[in-house]
């Protein structure tokens, strides 16, 4: 039986050919047969099925109905075939391009040191990055893939998480000798506090006193769209500012800045997600990136 099933596609793509080319003898070139082993196949094909497929005359070929109902369904049982024997060989060695989007600072500090080790991994595939604090439409095609922050909206698209990160309050041992350190949250009024400049639900640094939290308005000399401003101008002794963890892990094992408040911070936390097209039809080099990430940025220290 398993002999007979696999003589049977070869006969599929024997008819196919015939169909494609119009003739047993140009089916025959294509295959690399003679027209008389072409001429077989389609009888024992017939021989089979009970139903003329061909119509042969010294002049031309034609098939007759039930022969373009079996090369259709020919064509698309060999299509079938291909398809499912490119993704397992995808699945065993997964190649081809992956567009990937994520937030600038996010991107250069946390997920671009990661690519190297998984095009090592996996070295058929080609991850092409773009970094921008811009949202990635994904249902439209811009990137396969796109990193975001904090609560998803209802959307068509899968997520994964891939971790979390927290925010604290940081400034220099420069800013801090020059305008001294703040014991408490009401302190930070008498503080330059570096902010963001984009609106947010609740304006100001959120802090736990006493068992309840609150959110303290600061205001300072300078606000930016994205923490790795913040973080640089708090390098250079500027102020005082609250960003997300990822931003300042080595400055602050390095000493560069220090922690500030942490008896009052709420420990509040945003959850990073990786969102893209999924389903059954999903390609195994984005699933392998994926899982990579999520395997990777898990493993991480938290941030």
């Amino acid at each position: 039986m398993p002999q007979e099933k696999a003589d049977r596609t070869g006969e599929m793509a024997a008819f196919a050919a015939v169909a494609r080319a119009g003739s047993l003898s140009g089916a025959a070139r294509d295959l690399g047969l003679t027209p008389s082993a072409v001429s077989r196949i389609v009888s024992r094909i017939e021989a089979r099925l009970g139903v003329r497929l061909l119509v042969r005359t010294t002049r031309r070929m034609r098939l007759t109905a039930e022969g373009e109902s079996y090369a259709r369904a020919a064509r698309r049982i060999l299509a079938d075939l291909d398809e499912a024997e490119a993704a397992i060989a995808d699945q065993a060695a997964p190649r081809g391009r992956v567009r990937v989007s994520a937030a600038t600072a996010h991107g250069r500090l946390v997920v671009v040191p990661l690519l190297a080790d998984f095009v090592a991994r996996h070295p058929g595939i080609t991850v092409e990055i773009e970094l921008s604090d811009e949202v990635a439409d994904v249902l439209g095609g811009r990137a396969d893939l796109a990193i975001r922050f904090g609560p998803l909206p209802d959307s068509p698209l899968t997520a994964r998480r891939l971790g979390e990160t927290g925010r604290t309050v940081v400034a220099s041992p420069a800013y801090l000798a020059r305008a001294g350190t703040p014991r408490r949250p009401a302190d930070l009024a008498r503080h330059n506090c570096l902010d963001f400049s984009f609106r947010r639900s609740e304006p100001g640094w959120p802090f736990r006193e006493e068992g309840r939290d609150r959110v303290l308005p600061v205001r300072g000399s300078i606000t930016a769209n994205n923490g790795e401003t913040l973080v640089q101008l708090a390098l250079q002794g500027v102020g005082i500012t609250r960003v997300g963890d990822f931003h300042i892990g080595a400055d602050l094992a390095a000493g560069r800045l220090v922690p500030l408040l942490e008896d009052y911070n709420p420990q509040d936390r945003e959850s990073i997600h990786a969102v893209f097209v999924g389903g059954a039809a999903m390609p195994a080099r984005l699933r392998v990136l994926v899982d990579f990430l999520a395997e990777r940025m898990r493993a991480a220290p938290p941030g």
